[in-house]
């Protein structure tokens, strides 16, 4: 386990799969957490955490906000001092569908939340982060952030950027003692996977999930709390000299062709 104690962190998308199996892992290891998503259900999130002992504050937030994304991190400023880490996290999939088809409304929506969104928080994290004289950042890209997706272009090409946005944050800010990196998770189960799955292999999940699995060298498809044991890693002062780097977290999808 990382040592996080008395460190503020912020995760934002906490209350999706990954989000919140990562603010538990850092709970867990001592954090102070602020969570924050756009759900109603945060609160209920922040609850759970509690569990473990910490401080957690819940904040409601659209994260391609300008105004709501520099609230957030007054908010835990203002809570905790100071801003150590920082899980940028939050993002949606959309439609899918050729991009000759693709309707520029649902374009610029995805790629607001997942390319704007990424933007802002460092933007206004690393600015508090340059403040107090360090900090370390990951954020959520993904597998597609190395390979096309048919039907997935906004997607595909925001989580290419957030790689970009990553390995310059990483460049501007290294000489402040900050460190920025990302995790690019492979095919993890969420109750939405499982949702598709069921519906698609009528009603069989194992099956469904034993085919999505084929995608992983390790033929299974991973765990949300997986990808956080990887940002809790990076988040923590056991990574101090990994900056700039997108992280697979895939199971191998990304290491060869697969015959």
């Amino acid at each position: 386990m990382a040592d996080h104690k008395n460190r503020s962190i912020i995760v934002t998308g906490a209350a999706g799969s990954i989000g919140f199996a990562t603010a538990a892992i850092l709970a867990k290891e001592g954090a102070k957490l602020a969570v924050v998503d756009i759900s109603d259900k945060i609160e209920d999130c922040a609850e759970k955490l509690r569990a473990y002992g910490g401080e957690v504050i819940a904040i409601r937030a659209n994260c391609a906000d300008e105004a709501e994304v520099k609230g957030y991190v007054d908010q835990t400023v203002a809570a905790f001092g100071r801003v150590d880490g920082f899980f940028n996290n939050a993002g949606v999939e959309g439609a899918f569908a050729p991009l000759h088809e693709y309707p520029v409304e649902e374009f610029d929506r995805i790629v607001s939340v997942n390319l704007r969104g990424v933007f802002l928080g460092l933007r206004y994290v690393l600015i508090q982060m340059a403040k107090q004289g360090g900090g370390s950042i990951v954020s959520t890209a993904s597998i597609g952030s190395e390979r096309g997706l048919a039907g997935g272009g906004p997607y595909n090409a925001a989580k290419h950027g957030v790689v970009g946005l990553t390995k310059t944050a990483a460049a501007d800010v290294g000489p402040k003692g900050i460190r920025v990196n990302c995790v690019e998770p492979g095919v993890i189960q969420t109750p939405l996977l499982d949702e598709i799955m069921v519906q698609m292999f009528d009603g069989d999940l194992k099956a469904g999930l034993d085919k999505l699995g084929w995608v992983s060298v390790m033929n299974r498809v991973g765990q949300a709390s997986e990808v956080g044991h990887v940002v809790s890693f990076l988040l923590s002062d056991e990574a101090s000299f990994v900056t700039g780097v997108a992280w697979p977290v895939d199971g191998g999808a990304l290491c060869t062709i697969k015959h």
